[in-house]
């Protein structure tokens, strides 16, 4: 689903050339113009790229990825991160602005080149890349590099939190991948030019990514403009980016398609993040038994949605055992976004990496967008390292061939959002079984309780009166048995307590909200649930019988991200040693970039079961081989 990208990588990366000294010479591409010459300005624009967009619109696509060299190709992280732009080489020194352009080098998971040109007086010029370009650190080369290799990307610079330094402020890196900040805070989520076919699950998803930048010098700090050239299987696009620096520094960006064939899928306004544990996901359907001191590990806890009647819709995050799909239908829809709510240090404990000080990405469409759902993809996860949470807008009609397809938004970069709206909030949302504690009472097999805390808004003027606050739940696919509600007063608002009655291995949906009368009180709070079948198949192993287990292992590297988009050419080969296969298979995971094989196996009681297995395609190896052993006595 997701490039695979260890996240602690890049955010190791990201901090190490955080800070960035103002350039001291223009880039050497850039001409410096006589004095006495009168100024020259050229034609180039946003209209250009569009121009571009079109025409390779009209083309096949070309998905040839020229090899780099081959101490590039085969290049690893360690390596790769050794190579540093160097500050002192930073495009757009010689504009009146403090902005600064670094670039980002070929290599590692980095493979596909990425031109990139600056503009002044609206004349376009290519950068070329240049060895004199980057420190090479540790990393040695036995020959130079070609001249033409290109770039992975770039990032932006800007004195955002402190006059003396230039901090990061945006980076392009990867497809159509890109990052931004507002002040005070540090890398986490990510936002995507496009997506197409995420939610279909299916092993097929796009990936479209930018071909091309062009970056144009500002004449001020207030504002950078820059352009970018989108390509992929299905669609080409033009793209126009506007950043303002500041508190949630908004970034406006400005959207021309154009489908090469009909796309039923597509995901406007995509951002990707990862949650893995929360307050109201502490794995109680245990997948993995976590030995963590860190109560929380999410860069993101919850997807806030405003729709045209001016509901506000919060849904808590989680990491399910089984990957889902929720959509949510919005005509119009006013804006949505990937938050993160929780700001308090104590509920993460991680000096490292600072989950309190993620980024929110809110969107907020330039016109109206028409009908259409918000998506909200949730895939498991076993760790922190991989991100799990995608949402983007999908609209109803297809995309159509020859038809241009416009659509702006902006999107802020702002903290808790919690000055979105002026309804109370959810504060919290836990979990427990649907049963009173320390009372003989037994909670309702399939049944479960949710404990919603809401704050804000006017929920402090009614604690003298709680008789005038009502809760209305609802549930779809379940039943609410009861609900109760009381004030908090050490959070200044309410807790509500909701029992619902779910069908095993069935997704639940439960809706909340408070009112007073007629007066709403409340954003929404909506929230799913699944009780999973005990035979389910996830994890390492698990039971499925007397004398069998069933074994999930995931395979990823070498050459398998190839075949992730052919399937039908990767065959699993397993063998037991006392014991015996009783069936398997092979099923593509796009979000490790490799594949999970699932082999349920009858062991002979009292005797150590070895299990070997491998991939291949025809008589080519494809994986080493996995090799592990199980007795029955140790799942007693």
């Amino acid at each position: 689903m997701i490039p695979l990208l260890d996240r602690r990588q890049l955010l190791t990366l990201l901090a190490a050339a955080g800070v960035a000294v103002p350039a001291k010479a223009q880039a050497p591409q850039q001409r410096q113009r006589p004095a006495e010459a009168a100024p020259q300005r050229g034609t180039f624009g946003y209209e250009d790229v569009i121009k571009r967009a079109r025409e390779l619109s009209e083309s096949p696509f070309d998905p040839v990825v020229p090899p780099l060299p081959p101490q590039l190709e085969n290049q690893d992280w360690d390596a790769w991160r050794e190579i540093r732009f160097r500050p002192d080489r930073a495009l757009l020194g010689g504009g009146p602005g403090r902005f600064r352009v670094q670039l980002f080098h070929l290599g590692h998971l980095f493979k596909k080149p990425v031109t990139i040109n600056t503009i002044r007086d609206r004349i376009a010029t290519p950068i070329p890349y240049q060895a004199a370009l980057f420190d090479y650190g540790k990393t040695k080369f036995d020959k130079p590099l070609p001249v033409n290799l290109g770039f992975a990307g770039f990032r932006i610079h800007y004195p955002l939190n402190d006059p003396r330094n230039n901090d990061e402020l945006i980076s392009f890196v990867g497809s159509s991948y890109f990052r931004h900040l507002g002040k005070g805070q540090q890398y986490g989520l990510s936002a995507r030019g496009l997506s197409i076919d995420t939610g279909l699950l299916n092993g097929k998803e796009e990936f479209p990514f930018f071909r091309e930048f062009w970056i144009d010098t500002p004449d001020s700090d207030n504002k950078i403009t820059f352009y970018a050239l989108l390509d992929g299987p299905s669609v080409a696009g033009a793209f126009q980016f506007d950043l303002a620096p500041g508190e949630d520094s908004p970034l406006d960006i400005g959207v021309t398609l154009f489908s090469r064939k009909p796309v039923t899928r597509l995901g406007i306004a995509p951002l990707t993040s990862m949650y893995f544990l929360g307050e109201n996901d502490r794995h109680f359907n245990d997948r993995n038994k976590l030995d963590e001191f860190r109560p929380e590990l999410h860069d993101s806890d919850g997807l806030l949605i405003h729709t045209e009647n001016d509901e506000w819709i919060w849904r808590p995050l989680k990491n399910p055992q089984l990957q889902e799909v929720h959509m949510f239908e919005a005509k119009n829809i006013k804006g949505f976004g990937l938050m993160q709510r929780d700001r308090r240090f104590e509920h993460y404990q991680d000096l490292e990496l600072a989950y309190e000080s993620r980024p929110s990405y809110w969107v907020e469409p330039r016109e109206e967008w028409g009908e259409g759902s918000v998506e909200l993809v949730e895939l498991a996860t076993k760790d922190e390292t991989f991100d799990n949470i995608i949402c983007a807008f999908i609209p109803k009609a297809p995309t159509e061939p020859g038809k241009p397809l416009n659509f702006g938004y902006r999107i802020y970069s702002m903290n808790d959002g919690r000055d979105l709206h002026r309804l109370a909030q959810t504060l919290n949302t836990f979990s427990a079984p649907a049963a009173a504690l320390g009372s003989s009472e037994q909670a309702a097999n399939h049944s479960r309780r949710f404990m919603i805390d809401f704050n804000g808004g006017d929920l402090a003027y009614y604690l003298k009166q709680p008789n005038l606050v009502e809760l209305v739940p609802s549930a779809t696919d379940a039943k609410v048995i009861r609900h109760f509600l009381v004030p908090h007063p050490q959070i200044r608002g309410f807790r509500a307590m909701i029992d619902v009655l779910f069908e095993e291995n069935k997704i639940g949906n439960v809706r909340a909200y408070l009112r007073s009368g007629p007066k709403l009180l409340s954003e929404t709070w909506n929230y799913a649930w699944r009780f999973y079948a005990a035979t389910h198949a996830i994890g390492s192993s698990e039971s499925i019988g007397p004398n069998a287990r069933r074994l999930t292992v995931e395979f990823t590297g070498g050459e398998l991200d190839h075949y992730v988009n052919h399937p039908e050419q990767v065959q699993l080969v397993p063998n037991v040693v006392d014991g015996k296969v009783l069936r398997s298979s092979v099923t593509p995971a796009p979000q490790v970039r490799g594949f999970r094989a699932t082999l349920d196996v009858e062991f002979d009681e009292g005797k150590n079961g070895a299990v070997r297995a491998h991939l291949r395609s025809g008589p080519k190896v494809l994986s080493e081989t996995w090799h592990y052993t199980w007795r029955l006595a140790d799942a007693k």
